[in-house]
């Protein structure tokens, strides 16, 4: 995949950037293949008897998520081996790096666990804080959606777009579960949802997914880490919608985890109006 031919590509995510088309090529063929060699990990255990265990957060975690994390930091480490790793099961590596690769092997471990397959793999590379590429896969139904800095955004190959919403009573908002909005966050969640068409849960980052499908129109999460929301800037971007915190600012490394993910930016508007309300 190349780098349009646009000289001073610039956008309001990627205003300074400079990468060449080279090493973007470069680093898209890598999240292949970290793509690749995840759901190579994962697949074996989909459906089958594995223990589970709890973290110190009591989310659980697996031999699954394991194995495909670790298959991922050994390719960034041989490739690259200057370039930082955030990873969700195994920590920071060089996380100070121009460069760092954002993990999170199975986002959506629950579902996974209960043979729910609207789990994915997420993958970012963040350049000085800020992510520039993403993908979501998923390894069972063999999607893969590709966003990055100056491209258009793919799922399993061709173009896709976000579809208009000019208002929220017209909306698709996707959370993944009410259980993370607490406090005066569930209030405010409430005044976003209640103002919308229809409200779903559970699709974790299958949801921004259909956002930039122009299946759904609005994701709103709170509790994340970069792990869970790193791809979803050029992803979502990539496909004509937009992604902020709940302030309206772009997502960088250091943002709170509380993300709205929108098709169109009347509907984020509206959406970040409630929210703020």
């Amino acid at each position: 995949m190349s780098f349009p031919d646009r000289p001073g590509y610039e956008s309001e995510r990627h205003v300074g950037l400079t990468v060449t088309s080279a090493s973007l090529d470069a680093y898209l063929s890598l999240a292949a293949e970290l793509a690749d060699a995840a759901g190579a990990a994962i697949r074996p255990y989909f459906r089958t008897r594995l223990t589970v265990d709890d973290k110190a957060d009591l989310s659980p975690v697996t031999a699954a998520d394991r194995a495909a994390e670790a298959a991922m930091r050994r390719l960034i480490n041989a490739r690259f081996p200057g370039h930082g790793i955030f990873g969700e099961e195994y920590g920071r590596e060089r996380d100070d790096a121009e460069f760092v690769w954002v993990l999170d092997p199975i986002d959506g471990t629950k579902s996974f666990i209960s043979g729910v397959p609207l789990f994915g793999t997420l993958i970012a590379l963040a350049h000085n804080g800020t992510p520039i590429l993403g993908i979501i896969d998923q390894p069972i139904s063999r999607e893969r959606w590709l966003g990055a800095a100056g491209l258009a955004t793919t799922h399993n190959g061709a173009a896709i777009a976000c579809r208009a919403c000019p208002a929220l009573s017209s909306a698709t908002v996707f959370a993944t579960t009410p259980d993370m909005f607490e406090g005066a966050d569930a209030g405010a969640f409430a005044r976003a949802a209640g103002a919308a068409k229809l409200v779903r849960f559970g699709a974790d980052c299958y949801a921004s997914g259909l956002v930039a499908l122009g299946f759904a129109d609005l994701v709103i999460e709170a509790s994340l880490k970069p792990y869970d929301f790193g791809p979803m800037g050029p992803i979502v971007e990539g496909a004509g919608g937009i992604v902020t915190d709940w302030r309206g600012a772009p997502l960088g490394l250091q943002s709170d985890g509380r993300v709205i993910i929108a098709g169109d930016r009347r509907a984020h508007a509206e959406a970040l109006a409630l929210l703020n309300g």
